[in-house]
């Protein structure tokens, strides 16, 4: 098993979140995707405002890596509107996915429309620029009925609206990573939680983000079903070792 081909290599810290500088953060980043070039993984995840950057150097590299933003992180409580300027700005500067945090907040409130009208207008504008789209719900956030419900909503939203080839190109993905739990519950994928995605969200792929650590972890999430696997530490999974990474 080519395990890179599933791992989105994650970096989402913000400079305060990290503890670091600005310019401390850039040589962080700087690191971070040269390692993606250097490990020849599929795709890094990184903040809006870092693509342009990783763009050039994957561009100087003659590199094959693809670079994933995400959008309205970690809230996902910006307007639609909002929404589609931060992921046109990000294809400009050369994002090839789109990962967007589902507004689960007006979803728990019962604004299903406001939820269906993001999906379709910002699962539109991805598809009709060639991109991945992903739409991140915060299981943590979400009791099991809210799962299958919010994971049946977004499927349903495509399957009505787009024709079948393209529903491989969108995701629906588990968690932020950065979502706080009481009583250190995890804050991530989990086994029980990407169960009732993949039971819920077919068609369409499941993204497992948050929480998978270890290699077995990866292996085990690949054979129920997931397609995509984010993580920190995925160069740490990749070579057979537990990650160290919080998210």
């Amino acid at each position: 098993m080519n395990i890179k081909q599933y791992l989105d290599s994650t970096y989402l810290k913000t400079a305060s979140q990290a503890g670091l500088s600005e310019a401390d953060t850039i040589s962080v980043v700087k690191e971070f995707i040269q390692e993606g070039i250097d490990e020849h993984f599929k795709l890094i995840m990184i903040r809006p405002n870092m693509v342009s950057m990783a763009k050039k150097m994957i561009v100087d590299a003659n590199s094959n890596l693809q670079i994933g933003t995400v959008i309205d992180f970690p809230e996902g409580k910006s307007s639609v509107s909002e929404k589609l300027s931060e992921a046109i700005q990000a294809i400009e500067d050369g994002a090839d996915d789109l990962d967007f945090v589902c507004n689960y907040h007006a979803f728990k409130k019962g604004d299903v429309d406001l939820v269906k009208e993001e999906i379709l207008k910002c699962t539109l504008l991805g598809l009709e620029n060639n991109k991945v789209v992903k739409w991140i719900i915060e299981v943590a956030a979400l009791d099991d009925k809210q799962i299958i419900q919010l994971s049946a909503l977004i499927k349903n939203s495509v399957i009505s609206n787009f024709k079948e080839e393209l529903y491989q190109s969108v995701f629906v993905k588990s968690s932020t990573g950065f979502y706080k739990t009481e009583n250190n519950l995890p804050n991530g994928a989990t086994i029980h939680s990407i169960i009732i995605m993949l039971e819920n969200a077919s068609p369409l792929p499941v993204k497992a983000a948050g929480g998978v650590r270890t290699y077995e972890e990866a292996v085990e999430m690949i054979r129920l079903g997931v397609k995509r696997i984010g993580s920190s530490g995925a160069k740490a999974i990749a070579n057979g070792q537990n990650s160290q990474t919080d998210y």
